[in-house]
């Protein structure tokens, strides 16, 4: 049987099937410590807010409580997760390169369902919550989402022939991801209240198994796997890929003009720490949400999850529109981190629903994976419980002070890289196909072929 060569329906499906569980795994542990903490049943009302239940300074003491152990929690489960899920991020994408791109799909599609599968075991039975840090920490084991949307990106990339096909197929993805993830965040808020949290997580599960049989019998694989030799002393494959992957950056390096490297090391720097500024304080937002005085109920926060997701569709809709009346790149990115300073300021002063749902929607104005993801959350994580009790929008304005640094950066590039597009469009001999004696020294190296 024959292929396909849509990764789009694994992109879809997988979509739908996170952000369905994705709002609710805060949530998930947010009850179970107020249970664990109270003694008393997690209070459930159909108003618009929680926190017209009770006001005593009994009930705000216990909030404070569940915000602190709730944050700790989601610390002690990236940093669990976080270095085997970078270690084997990088060695997929290295050998992604000969090996293949499915391996980076499907790996992280499997890890995905045996950390939805721990969740709906731990729901079902109501067993230790702290085991869902194992869960998490075995899942990290076959990549992550970085790991995952890096493999479809990337096969996109393989299928396309030109940069105009190959941005707007990529940009279609984003738009996808949107929709999908904006319908299943706004279903798990009425699919809680209907069901509890058993029946959102088998249904993701079901449509994780799905993916995953689409991933691994139908769709085909775009890079053709190079010939490997018997020999045990070649090296494995992985070994091969890693070192040329290294090498690689070696060589964009040490083969760029000054002012290139500049500019490299300076938008890599912008790249992480608005990664780190943003993620971290996204990451936040249920819990915020959860706390007084805004207190949301399950169904508040599908909708803001659900609002957060309009990213992939206004970065599909302002990219095209943008680069077609020509506006400059630098430009585009300094509006996306003007808006998410913007948002952040909002959402750290937001008392009421309406103020939230603004600064969310500003927030959500742009967004980055990177492998700076998990630190950022971990160390947000940790800063959030120490500062709740003191003030719980704090983090929000730290959030907000940080992307200053890209700002910076941002200019410094603008400043500096008026005359990089041209320099970058004459040949390089150091990164040109000319033969050179390290080349050819390992031209029939095992470890490089």
């Amino acid at each position: 049987m024959k292929g396909l060569y849509l990764v789009e329906p694994v992109v879809a499906l997988y979509a739908f099937s996170s952000f369905l569980i994705y709002p609710l795994v805060q949530q998930y542990v947010y009850r179970r410590f107020w249970q664990q903490l109270t003694n008393t049943t997690y209070p459930i009302s159909d108003n618009t807010s929680r926190c017209t239940i009770n006001n005593s300074s009994n009930h705000s003491s216990y909030h404070e409580e569940v915000q602190r152990q709730a944050s700790l929690f989601s610390l002690y489960t990236e940093l669990f997760s976080t270095i085997p899920s970078l270690v084997v991020t990088l060695m997929l994408v290295a050998y992604s390169d000969r090996g293949g791109r499915k391996i980076t799909i499907i790996m992280p599609l499997i890890g995905t369902l045996i950390y939805t599968l721990s969740f709906l075991t731990v729901s079902y039975f109501e067993l230790n919550i702290y085991l869902l840090i194992g869960s998490s920490l075995l899942s990290s084991l076959f990549g992550g989402l970085g790991t995952f949307l890096g493999g479809c990106f990337a096969y996109i990339a393989d299928l396309c022939k030109d940069d105009r096909q190959k941005t707007l197929r990529m940009a279609g993805l984003d738009m996808m991801i949107g929709l999908l993830s904006g319908v299943a965040s706004i279903s798990t808020g009425y699919f809680l209240r209907a069901a509890g949290f058993n029946w959102p997580f088998v249904t993701s599960a079901l449509c994780q198994c799905l993916v995953l049989l689409y991933a691994v019998f139908i769709l085909e694989e775009t890079v053709k796997k190079a010939p490997t030799h018997a020999n045990i002393l070649n090296g494995s494959p992985q070994h091969s890929a890693l070192k040329q992957m290294i090498y690689g950056v070696y060589r964009m390096f040490t083969g760029a003009s000054h002012k290139c490297k500049t500019v490299l090391v300076l938008l890599m720097l912008i790249f992480t720490s608005f990664s780190f500024a943003y993620v971290g304080g996204i990451s936040m937002m249920t819990l915020y949400e959860l706390n007084e005085p805004l207190c949301w109920t399950e169904i508040l926060i599908g909708y803001g999850s659900a609002l957060s997701s309009t990213v992939f569709l206004t970065s599909f809709v302002g990219v095209t529109a943008f680069t077609y009346f020509g506006v400059p790149q630098t430009v585009i990115v300094l509006m996306g981190i003007v808006s998410v300073i913007l948002g952040m300021s909002l959402v750290a002063f937001a008392k009421t629903t309406l103020l939230m749902f603004i600064g969310a929607l500003f927030a959500c104005l742009s967004f980055l994976e990177s492998l700076t993801n998990n630190v950022s959350v971990a160390v947000f994580n940790s800063v959030y419980a120490a500062t709740v009790t003191w003030y719980s929008g704090f983090i929000f304005l730290l959030s907000a002070g940080l992307c200053a640094i890209p700002l910076f950066v941002l200019g410094v590039v603008g400043a500096i890289g008026v005359n990089v597009a041209k320099e970058v469009k004459k040949p390089d001999p150091a990164l040109s196909g000319e033969e050179d004696p390290v080349e050819d020294e390992n031209e029939n190296s095992p470890l490089l072929s």
